[in-house]
């Protein structure tokens, strides 16, 4: 079982940055993708960012060029940075990870980023 962990969202204004931090409860190092969703009100969940292991991160365009994934295995905790926030940005932000075995795939419990115009 893993439990993933998100913090970081919070309230800002258009053209600010905010940060999220996913936590596990395993190592990372162990896991085949990571990847951040997010759901806006009345909409459905669509995934922002995927991290392949041995290939590559591929970004929804419409945060190409603003948001950047990373992962820092010694923490068990992957990232999202999030710049030049914009009102279409708001939504729960959930971090995911599918592992090599089982391809089990887990989630964490949101995040809520929320940005003013």
């Amino acid at each position: 079982q893993v439990q993933l962990v998100e913090s970081g969202g919070g309230l800002v204004q258009t053209g600010e940055s905010l940060r999220l931090s996913c936590a596990a409860s395993v190592s990372i190092s162990t896991m085949k993708t990571w990847a951040w969703y997010r759901q806006a009100p009345g909409k459905q969940r669509e995934l922002v960012v995927v991290s392949v292991s041995g290939a590559g991160t591929n970004y929804v365009a419409s945060v190409k060029g603003r948001f950047t994934f990373s992962r820092d295995n010694t923490k068990n905790t992957f990232y999202l940075q999030m710049n030049n926030l914009k009102p279409e940005d708001t939504a729960v932000y959930f971090c995911n990870v599918e592992t090599k075995f089982y391809s089990a795939v887990y989630w964490g419990q949101g995040t809520q980023v929320t940005v003013s115009s």
